[in-house]
Parts: structure tokens; sequence; C-alpha cells
């Protein structure tokens, strides 16, 4: 079984209620649970992870190394500027995909 983390990074959890017009009505709970049945559907084990904090996210980076078989990160405002967090996926044998 392919095993997946699915990393958010900060203000994600605000899905839902931070500017719907933008980012739509969907919460961070619910977009979770659509991409765990589409993982059930594909025989995938899926591991959600949200935080705000640059740190936690890195862990849970390294931490992926152990078990993951692939990384999905949407890194929210990090994306613009964190040099670490690029660093931890590139300093690990998982694929990853932004």
């Amino acid at each position: 079984m392919i095993k997946i983390l699915l990393i958010h990074g900060p203000n994600l959890n605000l899905l839902g209620t931070r500017s719907p017009e933008i980012y739509g009505s969907s919460g961070l709970e619910e977009i979770n649970a659509q991409m765990e049945a589409l993982a059930d559907a594909a025989g995938a084990e899926l591991r959600t992870f949200q935080s705000n904090s640059e740190g936690a996210l890195i862990d849970a980076i390294h931490e992926a190394a152990h078990w993951a078989d692939g990384i999905v990160i949407n890194p929210g405002a990090y994306a613009h500027y964190s040099y670490a967090i690029r660093d931890a996926l590139a300093s690990i044998k998982v694929p990853a995909i932004e």
C-alpha cells in the first residue's frame, strides 16, 4: 500500500472562513476528508498534517522519511520564502510535489 503525507502550511486551517470569495467555502477538514476518500479508492494510505509553524512542518517532513512513499505539500506562504522547508524536502529520499 502506498503511503502519502499531505501537508498543509500556515493559515490553511482557516480555509472555509478566510476570504471564501477567494479560497472557497470548503474547510480543511472537508478537504482532508475528500483527499482521504480519493486515497482509499486508490488503495493508498493518506496521513494529513497542518501547522502554522515552519519547524513543525520540517519535523513532519523529516518523520515522513521513515514511513512515507510520497509527500504532497501546500506550504501556503512558505512557498514564497522558506529555504528551510525546501532544504528539508531535498534532504530526504521521499518524492514530493507542491
